[in-house]
């Protein structure tokens, strides 16, 4: 008799032992659950910030490029402004039309690069604030997970 009633205690002892463990595994896990989600956007906020910090160093770059596109095709337009008038003294001159010829097409890709210069410095902007954006929003997220996460 006394055997029987000490295993009965001892599975009663094992049942509440495992209702509670699965009580606090429930708890944990999803603790375990929102600090994961909150690694994650730490994480992806992290890589955002060093894309941005890579993307704002390039701006300096992309602003020069623009510079010094738009000054050569500037000249590019005054030379071949200075071609074509020789050749409309003396039309007829070969020379005078090759010249004219190859400053014109200078002059064109000299102004293609000017523009694409413009739409990459452009573009890299659009670029930056978009990503500016997204961290923003990251943060926020971050903060509602952190402070939802300390509420427990």
């Amino acid at each position: 008799m006394k055997i029987r009633d000490i295993i009965a205690v001892m599975g009663f002892l094992l049942i509440t032992m495992s209702v509670s463990a699965q009580v606090v595994s429930k708890d944990s896990i999803n603790m375990l659950k929102d600090q994961k989600q909150v690694l994650e956007v730490s994480k992806r906020l992290n890589d955002r910030k060093l894309e941005l910090a890579k993307l704002e160093n390039q701006v300096a770059q992309k602003t020069e490029d623009v510079a010094t596109t738009a000054e050569k095709a500037r000249k590019s337009a005054e030379e071949n402004k200075k071609a074509a008038e020789k050749l409309g003294d003396n039309p007829q001159d070969k020379k005078d039309a090759r010249r004219a010829s190859k400053s014109a097409g200078s002059a064109h890709r000299d102004a293609k690069r000017a523009r694409r210069a413009v739409q990459n410095l452009e573009k890299l902007n659009k670029n930056i604030e978009s990503l500016k954006k997204k961290i923003a929003d990251d943060e926020s997220k971050l903060a509602s997970l952190q402070g939802s996460g300390s509420g427990r």
